[in-house]
């Protein structure tokens, strides 16, 4: 193994920006939940005429879907994503749309009978119930409690509130207070496995809000210690948690 300099400098400068996940082939790996959303949405995004994907990343999920609907509209709200986004989705003629944290969507009441998401920064289920066509759905994979905290306890620590926050019994009570009907909720806990120090400093990177102040100096005494644990074990492990949410508006 090459070493924590290298490592680090190299993930450092990798390109952190879209969904993707390519930099870690050979170097990190997740265990997908077992209902395979990509190809629940695609089976979705087949049968119906318009459609919203919250959060989209830069649109690499969507663009994974071989039929798209006539109406076809993705929300980002980090702009080097939906630059993104844009290239991806954009000559399949899908709209993308840049919002803003916490506003609400840019749409009329009942615009879409399809909403979507792949792991949403978090819900706003008045908004999703409002954009909502009569009898439309809501078909999203979620971040669950706890997830990747094995890691993320490693650089900071974590509160009894963000212990409680992103659980599925909370989102689903959320999402019936705002006029939505559940009809499933689904769960899943995967292994993740990092194989080198550069992985975690390239997932760090990439997801901002595991630890909002990361910085290679700020944390150089966790990150050699994960260091020297991958070089004497093999492997760094965590664990994610996700789940599967359907809900549907009344007819």
């Amino acid at each position: 193994m090459r070493g924590f300099g290298e490592l680090v400098q190299e993930a450092c400068a990798a390109d952190v920006g879209g969904w993707g996940f390519d930099w870690l082939l050979g170097r990190a790996t997740e265990e997908r939940p077992r209902w395979g959303y990509s190809s629940l949405l695609s089976a979705r995004l087949r049968h119906v005429g318009s459609a919203l994907d919250i959060d989209t990343g830069g649109g690499e999920v969507v663009a994974g879907a071989p039929v798209l609907p006539a109406r076809m509209v993705v929300t980002e709200s980090w702009a080097p994503n939906a630059r993104r986004a844009r290239e991806l989705l954009g000559p399949r003629g899908v709209r993308v749309v840049e919002t803003r944290d916490g506003e609400a969507l840019p749409f009329d009441d009942e615009s879409f009978e399809l909403v979507t998401s792949r792991h949403p920064i978090r819900p706003d289920w008045g908004e999703i119930a409002r954009v909502l066509e009569p009898g439309g759905r809501y078909l999203a994979q979620h971040v669950g409690p706890e997830s990747a905290f094995d890691l993320i306890e490693r650089f900071v620590e974590v509160t009894p509130e963000q212990r409680r926050s992103r659980h599925p019994d909370r989102e689903a009570a959320a999402a019936r207070a705002a006029g939505l009907d559940v009809l499933s909720v689904r769960r899943a806990r995967c292994r993740m496995e990092f194989f080198d120090v550069g992985a975690v400093v390239y997932i760090l990177r990439k997801c901002v809000w595991w630890v909002p102040d990361f910085d290679v100096d700020r944390y150089g005494d966790a990150l050699r210690r994960i260091d020297g644990e991958i070089r004497r074990t093999g492997v760094l492990v965590a664990y994610s948690t996700r789940h599967l949410v359907e809900a549907r508006k009344a007819a």
